[in-house]
């Protein structure tokens, strides 16, 4: 304990002083610590050195509550408004206990300072010097407490200029909300209204339908009555019983063609009285026209057996001054092809001691439809038709998967899914033709060279499918000026073929 305590301990023991605490209540149970710093300047102690002054922490409150009200609904503003002007009156009211504090502080400084005062006069010495000193520690308390009641008014216009803000924009977000609500009673009232009028508009509507239901319901007679008619007239039994009289004509139309081939065929056998013994052993068969196969038969006893003979077709003009050998075609069976329309047929039957030559009794007559098939694919520039590999280099093909062969203004591709097989551009070295004997499918199947060493016998869907790629695949390759055709096939014939085709 210092001499100045023990002193002023003395003496308030020898003159008494009214207790300081007798008629003074502190705002808190705390007084706040002090130190003297350097020059002997009081130092207030802050025991939480983080903790943000009143006024930083009303600037950020405002500031969030500006932030807020940008992104808030304005319900939401006006609940926060409200705690905010809660929180400002709070705030508000403990700047009043502090400024009672306060004032009680002052009370007590002057009170001690008083005491001070009167413990000088009673002192000498050094004593005395200490009690200055004391003096004027409580007199710069007393100024450092001035100056925090400074700030605290200060702190207190903030707080009373935030309540004021808070209480300001509750009003305003107040109506706002009554705004809102308004506004809402009145789109309800007109939807209200819209319904209203739709409803009176749907009745007045099944008044008007009801009083010409009448009307309307003859109307809708007379339409259905129409379209049952209409119906009636287009019905799939009439187009099936047209088609059926269609094939039936068709049917009695092939037997017509076949019996006037017999009477041809007759008489033809009647002119040739001089060459009786030989002309009457063999007969070519079949319909003399596109899509189908002649076929070599013998018609008397003693004709010698086919497979012991030499067979080679030929093609001729329709008055024979022209004859073109058939290369390849040695078979008993041939189908025609493009190049044989408009010709005639021959055949010369090479025994060991005579040849026996047979004809056709008229030139090989078009399928029916197919040009107007062809031209249709030609406006195309890719045809794609299914096919089959029958031989492959002279090989039988042991696969029978379907293939696809495009032939298109410039090449002809065949392939197998993306598997190309054979692609090749027109050339001179391309032959492409009907195939030259074997079997009643030979109708179908066609010989294709795509090059030099490599070659392809192709089996189509149909008859009127192998004629058309054939007629389309000169007819692109005429357009390349080549000119395609079979093995050892003459270029007039391919000409006079395409002039056919186009015509």
């Amino acid at each position: 304990m210092t001499r100045l305590g023990r002193d002023f301990s003395y003496t308030m023991q020898k003159d008494p002083v009214l207790p300081v605490s007798a008629d003074v209540a502190f705002a808190s149970s705390r007084f706040p610590n002090y130190k003297i710093g350097a020059n002997n300047e009081i130092v207030e102690v802050k025991e939480d050195t983080n903790m943000l002054s009143m006024k930083e922490m009303i600037a950020k409150e405002t500031n969030l509550f500006l932030e807020q009200q940008k992104r808030l609904s304005v319900r939401d503003l006006a609940t926060k408004f409200e705690k905010g002007l809660a929180a400002a009156a709070k705030i508000s009211e403990e700047a009043k206990l502090k400024e009672a504090a306060s004032l009680e502080k002052h009370v007590l400084l002057k009170k001690l300072r008083d005491a001070l005062e009167a413990l000088k006069g009673r002192v000498t010495g050094k004593n005395n010097d200490d009690v200055e000193e004391a003096i004027a520690m409580v007199e710069a308390l007393a100024v450092q407490l001035t100056h925090r009641e400074g700030e605290l008014i200060q702190e207190k216009a903030e707080v009373k200029r935030l309540a004021t803000f808070l209480k300001q924009a509750s009003e305003d977000a107040k109506k706002l909300v009554e705004g809102e609500r308004a506004f809402a009673r009145a789109e309800i009232e007109n939807a209200r209204a819209a319904v209203q009028r739709v409803e009176e508009a749907l009745q007045e509507h099944e008044r008007i339908s009801q009083a010409s239901g009448n009307q309307d319901l003859e109307e809708l007679m007379k339409e259905v009555q129409e379209a049952r008619r209409i119906k009636m007239l287009h019905q799939p039994s009439r187009v099936m019983d047209m088609e059926l009289e269609l094939q039936a004509l068709r049917i009695q139309l092939a037997e017509k063609s076949k019996h006037s081939l017999q009477l041809q065929k007759e008489l033809a056998i009647s002119r040739k009285k001089g060459n009786e013994n030989t002309t009457n052993l063999y007969e070519i068969d079949g319909t003399e026209a596109l899509g189908s196969y002649l076929r070599i038969y013998p018609c008397s006893g003693n004709a010698p057996e086919l497979s012991e003979c030499a067979i080679q077709w030929y093609r001729s003009s329709s008055k024979g001054e022209i004859k073109e050998l058939i290369s390849g075609a040695t078979k008993s069976l041939y189908a025609p092809e493009p190049f044989d329309v408009g010709r005639i047929l021959q055949a010369d039957i090479m025994t060991d001691d005579q040849t026996i030559t047979v004809t056709t009794s008229a030139p090989i007559d078009p399928a029916a439809g197919l040009g107007n098939y062809v031209e249709a694919l030609v406006r195309r520039h890719d045809i794609e038709f299914n096919v089959v590999i029958i031989q492959m280099n002279g090989v039988d093909h042991a696969s029978q998967s379907i293939h696809q062969l495009h032939i298109g203004k410039m090449r002809i591709k065949l392939c197998h899914g993306k598997a190309t097989m054979a692609k090749e551009y027109y050339s001179n070295s391309m032959q492409l033709c009907g195939v030259r004997g074997g079997g009643t499918a030979a109708a179908q199947a066609v010989y294709w060279q795509a090059k030099v060493g490599l070659s392809f016998v192709l089996a189509f869907e149909s008859e009127r499918e192998r004629n058309a790629a054939i007629m389309l695949a000169r007819r692109f390759a005429f357009d390349c000026n080549i000119m395609l055709a079979g093995p050892d096939d003459r270029s007039t014939a391919g000409t006079c073929c395409i002039n056919v085709t186009k015509a």
